[in-house]
Protein backbone atom coordinates (compact mmCIF):
# COMPACT_ATOMS: atom_id res chain seq x y z
CA UNK A 1 0.00 0.00 0.00
CA UNK A 2 1.11 3.57 -0.59
CA UNK A 3 2.87 5.86 2.27
CA UNK A 4 0.02 8.49 3.78
CA UNK A 5 1.68 11.07 1.86
CA UNK A 6 0.74 14.74 1.86
CA UNK A 7 2.77 15.20 -1.36
CA UNK A 8 -0.54 16.76 -2.48
CA UNK A 9 -0.85 19.56 0.32
CA UNK A 10 2.04 21.13 0.72
CA UNK A 11 2.09 25.07 -0.56
CA UNK A 12 2.76 25.15 -4.17
CA UNK A 13 4.84 28.50 -4.66
CA UNK A 14 7.57 27.12 -4.64
CA UNK A 15 10.28 29.01 -6.23
CA UNK A 16 12.95 27.02 -8.41
CA UNK A 17 15.98 27.56 -6.20
CA UNK A 18 14.21 26.18 -2.78
CA UNK A 19 14.04 22.85 -4.87
CA UNK A 20 17.76 22.79 -4.11
CA UNK A 21 17.94 22.95 -0.59
CA UNK A 22 17.11 19.35 0.56
CA UNK A 23 20.31 18.36 -1.56
CA UNK A 24 22.07 21.47 -1.28
CA UNK A 25 25.64 20.15 -0.40
CA UNK A 26 25.25 17.26 -2.96
CA UNK A 27 24.36 19.44 -5.07
CA UNK A 28 27.48 21.90 -4.77
CA UNK A 29 29.23 18.44 -4.80
CA UNK A 30 27.84 18.09 -8.20
CA UNK A 31 28.74 21.72 -9.93
CA UNK A 32 32.19 21.04 -8.52
CA UNK A 33 32.22 17.26 -10.44
CA UNK A 34 31.32 19.05 -13.39
CA UNK A 35 34.06 21.21 -13.59
CA UNK A 36 36.57 18.72 -12.81
CA UNK A 37 35.35 16.31 -15.43
CA UNK A 38 35.37 18.77 -17.92
CA UNK A 39 39.28 19.14 -18.02
CA UNK A 40 40.52 18.11 -21.07
CA UNK A 41 43.92 18.58 -22.66
CA UNK A 42 42.48 20.32 -25.87
CA UNK A 43 41.42 23.99 -24.35
CA UNK A 44 38.46 24.53 -26.88
CA UNK A 45 36.86 21.24 -25.34
CA UNK A 46 36.77 23.04 -22.14
CA UNK A 47 35.81 26.57 -23.63
CA UNK A 48 32.79 25.29 -25.07
CA UNK A 49 31.92 23.07 -21.88
CA UNK A 50 32.39 25.03 -19.54
CA UNK A 51 30.38 28.09 -21.45
CA UNK A 52 26.86 25.66 -21.85
CA UNK A 53 27.23 24.05 -18.44
CA UNK A 54 27.41 27.71 -16.96
CA UNK A 55 24.72 29.05 -19.28
CA UNK A 56 22.01 28.70 -17.03
CA UNK A 57 19.18 26.00 -16.33
CA UNK A 58 17.52 24.46 -13.14
CA UNK A 59 19.88 21.10 -14.21
CA UNK A 60 16.86 19.40 -13.27
CA UNK A 61 17.65 16.14 -14.35
CA UNK A 62 21.03 16.17 -11.87
CA UNK A 63 18.84 17.08 -9.55
CA UNK A 64 16.21 14.34 -10.08
CA UNK A 65 19.20 11.79 -9.46
CA UNK A 66 20.09 13.16 -6.13
CA UNK A 67 16.41 13.04 -4.83
CA UNK A 68 15.49 9.51 -5.80
CA UNK A 69 18.49 8.20 -4.03
CA UNK A 70 17.92 10.33 -0.99
CA UNK A 71 14.58 9.95 -1.40
CA UNK A 72 15.52 6.05 -0.72
CA UNK A 73 17.54 6.35 2.09
CA UNK A 74 21.25 6.48 -0.39
CA UNK A 75 24.14 7.60 1.89
CA UNK A 76 27.27 6.67 0.06
CA UNK A 77 29.00 9.29 -2.95
CA UNK A 78 27.79 7.73 -6.50
CA UNK A 79 24.77 9.61 -6.23
CA UNK A 80 27.78 12.47 -7.47
CA UNK A 81 28.84 11.13 -10.09
CA UNK A 82 25.27 10.01 -11.68
CA UNK A 83 24.17 13.23 -11.67
CA UNK A 84 26.94 14.37 -13.18
CA UNK A 85 26.82 12.12 -16.43
CA UNK A 86 23.06 12.68 -16.54
CA UNK A 87 24.01 16.76 -16.82
CA UNK A 88 26.71 15.86 -19.35
CA UNK A 89 23.68 13.46 -21.23
CA UNK A 90 21.91 16.48 -21.46
CA UNK A 91 24.34 19.04 -22.16
CA UNK A 92 25.49 17.19 -25.57
CA UNK A 93 22.00 16.77 -26.71
CA UNK A 94 21.61 20.70 -25.98
CA UNK A 95 24.80 20.88 -28.28
CA UNK A 96 23.67 18.57 -31.03
CA UNK A 97 19.94 20.03 -30.64
CA UNK A 98 20.97 24.03 -31.55
CA UNK A 99 23.33 22.70 -34.45
CA UNK A 100 19.95 20.70 -35.60
CA UNK A 101 17.57 23.22 -35.19
CA UNK A 102 20.03 26.28 -36.45
CA UNK A 103 19.51 28.17 -33.14
CA UNK A 104 21.00 31.32 -32.32
CA UNK A 105 19.79 31.77 -28.73
CA UNK A 106 19.42 29.51 -25.68
CA UNK A 107 18.36 30.49 -22.06
CA UNK A 108 18.98 34.59 -23.39
CA UNK A 109 22.70 34.22 -24.34
CA UNK A 110 24.04 32.81 -27.77
CA UNK A 111 23.78 29.28 -28.96
CA UNK A 112 27.54 27.47 -28.48
CA UNK A 113 27.02 27.10 -32.25
CA UNK A 114 26.13 30.67 -32.49
CA UNK A 115 29.49 31.48 -31.07
CA UNK A 116 31.84 28.93 -32.35
CA UNK A 117 30.25 27.38 -34.93
CA UNK A 118 28.34 23.72 -35.66
CA UNK A 119 31.06 21.41 -35.92
CA UNK A 120 33.48 22.43 -32.53
CA UNK A 121 29.60 22.31 -30.91
CA UNK A 122 28.54 18.70 -32.48
CA UNK A 123 32.00 17.29 -31.48
CA UNK A 124 32.33 19.00 -27.75
CA UNK A 125 28.59 16.99 -27.60
CA UNK A 126 30.19 13.71 -28.82
CA UNK A 127 33.04 14.25 -26.06
CA UNK A 128 30.45 15.07 -23.62
CA UNK A 129 28.45 12.01 -24.30
CA UNK A 130 31.39 9.98 -23.97
CA UNK A 131 32.65 11.51 -21.07
CA UNK A 132 29.20 10.48 -19.50
CA UNK A 133 29.76 6.65 -20.59
CA UNK A 134 33.34 6.75 -18.61
CA UNK A 135 31.52 8.06 -15.48
CA UNK A 136 29.09 5.49 -15.87
CA UNK A 137 31.95 2.19 -16.14
CA UNK A 138 33.14 4.19 -12.97
CA UNK A 139 29.60 3.55 -11.29
CA UNK A 140 30.32 0.08 -11.70
CA UNK A 141 26.04 -0.77 -12.03
CA UNK A 142 25.47 -3.08 -15.00
CA UNK A 143 21.59 -2.27 -14.42
CA UNK A 144 22.39 1.68 -14.50
CA UNK A 145 24.48 1.31 -18.02
CA UNK A 146 21.65 -0.52 -19.06
CA UNK A 147 18.54 1.64 -18.35
CA UNK A 148 21.42 5.15 -19.66
CA UNK A 149 22.51 3.25 -22.67
CA UNK A 150 18.94 2.45 -23.88
CA UNK A 151 17.81 5.72 -23.13
CA UNK A 152 20.43 7.16 -25.18
CA UNK A 153 18.97 5.14 -27.82
CA UNK A 154 15.53 6.41 -27.01
CA UNK A 155 16.65 10.30 -26.72
CA UNK A 156 18.74 9.91 -30.09
CA UNK A 157 14.97 8.19 -32.03
CA UNK A 158 13.03 10.94 -30.30
CA UNK A 159 15.02 13.83 -31.58
CA UNK A 160 14.79 11.90 -35.23
CA UNK A 161 10.97 11.75 -35.13
CA UNK A 162 10.82 15.44 -34.25
CA UNK A 163 12.75 15.93 -37.31
CA UNK A 164 10.79 13.88 -39.56
CA UNK A 165 7.70 15.99 -38.02
CA UNK A 166 8.43 19.25 -39.00
CA UNK A 167 6.43 20.43 -42.06
CA UNK A 168 3.68 17.52 -41.23
CA UNK A 169 0.38 19.39 -40.18
CA UNK A 170 -1.04 15.24 -40.01
CA UNK A 171 0.43 14.71 -37.08
CA UNK A 172 -1.88 13.82 -34.18
CA UNK A 173 -1.56 14.04 -30.37
CA UNK A 174 -0.90 10.18 -30.41
CA UNK A 175 2.40 10.66 -32.40
CA UNK A 176 3.36 13.92 -30.34
CA UNK A 177 3.22 12.24 -26.93
CA UNK A 178 5.55 9.59 -28.44
CA UNK A 179 7.63 12.04 -29.90
CA UNK A 180 7.94 14.32 -26.82
CA UNK A 181 8.32 11.04 -24.44
CA UNK A 182 12.04 10.58 -26.43
CA UNK A 183 12.91 13.82 -26.83
CA UNK A 184 12.26 15.05 -23.24
CA UNK A 185 10.80 12.83 -20.80
CA UNK A 186 12.94 9.88 -21.59
CA UNK A 187 16.14 11.51 -19.76
CA UNK A 188 13.64 12.71 -16.75
CA UNK A 189 13.05 8.90 -16.48
CA UNK A 190 16.74 7.74 -16.47
CA UNK A 191 17.53 10.07 -14.00
CA UNK A 192 15.12 9.07 -11.62
CA UNK A 193 15.02 5.74 -12.70
CA UNK A 194 18.99 5.47 -12.18
CA UNK A 195 18.63 6.79 -8.74
CA UNK A 196 16.34 4.02 -7.56
CA UNK A 197 18.81 1.58 -8.43
CA UNK A 198 21.05 2.85 -6.95
CA UNK A 199 19.52 3.63 -4.17
CA UNK A 200 18.67 -0.62 -4.11
CA UNK A 201 14.84 -0.04 -4.53
CA UNK A 202 12.66 -2.45 -4.06
CA UNK A 203 10.54 -3.58 -7.48
CA UNK A 204 7.41 -0.86 -6.31
CA UNK A 205 9.40 1.66 -5.89
CA UNK A 206 11.89 2.16 -8.58
CA UNK A 207 9.17 1.73 -10.57
CA UNK A 208 7.29 4.71 -8.71
CA UNK A 209 10.30 6.55 -9.51
CA UNK A 210 10.45 5.25 -12.98
CA UNK A 211 7.04 6.46 -13.55
CA UNK A 212 7.50 9.87 -11.65
CA UNK A 213 10.46 10.89 -14.11
CA UNK A 214 8.45 10.13 -17.14
CA UNK A 215 5.26 11.84 -16.10
CA UNK A 216 7.10 14.90 -14.85
CA UNK A 217 9.10 15.04 -17.91
CA UNK A 218 5.92 15.20 -20.12
CA UNK A 219 4.96 17.77 -18.00
CA UNK A 220 7.53 20.02 -18.38
CA UNK A 221 7.76 19.27 -22.38
CA UNK A 222 3.83 20.54 -22.15
CA UNK A 223 4.49 23.59 -21.03
CA UNK A 224 7.57 24.18 -22.42
CA UNK A 225 4.94 24.20 -26.38
CA UNK A 226 2.25 25.92 -24.21
CA UNK A 227 4.61 28.89 -23.42
CA UNK A 228 5.80 29.14 -26.69
CA UNK A 229 2.48 30.73 -27.72
CA UNK A 230 2.22 32.67 -24.53
CA UNK A 231 5.80 33.36 -23.16
CA UNK A 232 8.18 36.14 -24.09
CA UNK A 233 11.83 35.90 -24.91
CA UNK A 234 12.69 38.18 -21.61
CA UNK A 235 11.71 35.03 -19.51
CA UNK A 236 12.17 32.08 -21.78
CA UNK A 237 15.45 33.18 -23.21
CA UNK A 238 13.68 32.10 -26.94
CA UNK A 239 11.21 33.82 -29.13
CA UNK A 240 7.48 33.35 -28.92
CA UNK A 241 7.02 31.17 -32.02
CA UNK A 242 9.96 29.44 -32.32
CA UNK A 243 8.45 26.18 -32.63
CA UNK A 244 6.25 27.56 -35.45
CA UNK A 245 8.82 29.17 -37.33
CA UNK A 246 10.68 25.93 -37.43
CA UNK A 247 7.39 23.87 -38.46
CA UNK A 248 6.85 21.86 -35.72
CA UNK A 249 3.81 20.14 -34.89
CA UNK A 250 2.81 20.50 -31.65
CA UNK A 251 -0.04 20.20 -28.89
CA UNK A 252 -1.16 23.49 -28.71
CA UNK A 253 -1.27 23.56 -32.84
CA UNK A 254 -2.39 20.11 -33.02
CA UNK A 255 -5.41 20.28 -30.58
CA UNK A 256 -6.14 24.14 -32.76
CA UNK A 257 -6.57 21.94 -35.64
CA UNK A 258 -8.96 19.54 -34.55
CA UNK A 259 -11.34 22.16 -32.15
CA UNK A 260 -11.29 24.84 -35.00
CA UNK A 261 -13.42 25.56 -38.19
CA UNK A 262 -12.01 24.40 -41.28
CA UNK A 263 -10.21 28.04 -42.03
CA UNK A 264 -8.88 27.59 -38.62
CA UNK A 265 -7.32 24.48 -39.36
CA UNK A 266 -6.25 25.10 -43.11
CA UNK A 267 -4.02 28.37 -41.42
CA UNK A 268 -2.17 26.46 -39.26
CA UNK A 269 -1.77 23.61 -41.45
CA UNK A 270 -0.25 25.85 -43.56
CA UNK A 271 1.85 27.71 -41.01
CA UNK A 272 3.56 24.27 -39.84
CA UNK A 273 4.25 23.03 -44.17
CA UNK A 274 5.81 26.76 -44.52
CA UNK A 275 7.20 27.53 -41.25
CA UNK A 276 8.32 31.06 -40.69
CA UNK A 277 6.17 33.73 -38.78
CA UNK A 278 4.15 35.29 -41.38
CA UNK A 279 1.08 34.02 -39.84
CA UNK A 280 2.00 34.08 -36.01
CA UNK A 281 -0.89 36.69 -35.46
CA UNK A 282 -3.18 34.31 -36.83
CA UNK A 283 -2.05 31.40 -35.28
CA UNK A 284 -1.97 32.76 -31.74
CA UNK A 285 -5.27 34.02 -32.25
CA UNK A 286 -6.37 30.56 -33.12
CA UNK A 287 -4.58 28.53 -30.17
CA UNK A 288 -6.07 31.24 -27.69
CA UNK A 289 -10.07 31.05 -29.34
CA UNK A 290 -10.15 27.35 -29.88
CA UNK A 291 -8.94 27.06 -26.33
CA UNK A 292 -5.69 24.70 -27.56
CA UNK A 293 -3.73 26.78 -24.87
CA UNK A 294 -5.92 25.31 -21.79
CA UNK A 295 -6.11 22.14 -23.36
CA UNK A 296 -1.94 21.61 -23.52
CA UNK A 297 -2.16 23.20 -19.67
CA UNK A 298 -4.74 20.65 -18.81
CA UNK A 299 -2.36 17.67 -20.29
CA UNK A 300 0.30 19.23 -18.33
CA UNK A 301 -1.20 18.98 -15.19
CA UNK A 302 -2.38 15.55 -15.75
CA UNK A 303 1.12 14.30 -16.08
CA UNK A 304 1.81 16.49 -12.79
CA UNK A 305 -0.81 14.84 -11.02
CA UNK A 306 0.48 11.39 -12.20
CA UNK A 307 4.19 11.89 -11.22
CA UNK A 308 2.59 13.53 -7.74
CA UNK A 309 0.68 10.26 -7.31
CA UNK A 310 3.82 7.92 -7.79
CA UNK A 311 5.20 9.46 -4.98
CA UNK A 312 2.85 8.38 -2.41
CA UNK A 313 4.89 5.05 -2.49
CA UNK A 314 8.32 6.86 -1.01
CA UNK A 315 8.70 6.95 3.03
CA UNK A 316 7.95 10.62 4.25
CA UNK A 317 11.25 13.05 3.65
CA UNK A 318 11.78 16.49 2.75
CA UNK A 319 13.68 14.59 -0.10
CA UNK A 320 9.77 13.54 -1.03
CA UNK A 321 8.49 16.74 -0.10
CA UNK A 322 11.14 18.52 -3.27
CA UNK A 323 10.23 15.90 -5.44
CA UNK A 324 6.32 16.97 -5.29
CA UNK A 325 7.16 20.45 -5.03
CA UNK A 326 8.71 20.16 -8.69
CA UNK A 327 6.11 18.79 -10.08
CA UNK A 328 3.80 21.58 -9.28
CA UNK A 329 6.59 24.03 -10.30
CA UNK A 330 6.80 22.30 -13.71
CA UNK A 331 3.00 23.27 -14.36
CA UNK A 332 3.30 26.83 -12.95
CA UNK A 333 6.44 28.32 -14.19
CA UNK A 334 6.34 30.74 -16.69
CA UNK A 335 10.02 29.83 -18.09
Amino acid sequence: MPANASTRSSDSNTSASSLHAAVADDFAAVNRTIMEQLASRVPLVETIGQYIIASGGKRLRPLLVLLAARALGYEGDKHISLATLIEFMHTSTLLHDDVVDESHMRRGRATANEAWGNAPSVLVGDYLYSRSFQMMVGIGSLRIMDVLSSATCVIAEGEVQQLTNVGNPDIDEAVYFETIQGKTAMLFEAATHSGAILAEADPQQEAALQYYGRYLGLAFQLVDDLLDYQGDAKTMGKNVGDDLAEGKPTLPLIQAMAAGTPDQAKTIRQAIRHGGLEQLDAVLAIVRDTGALDYTRARAEEMSAKALEQLDFLPPSRYRDSMANLARLAVERQS
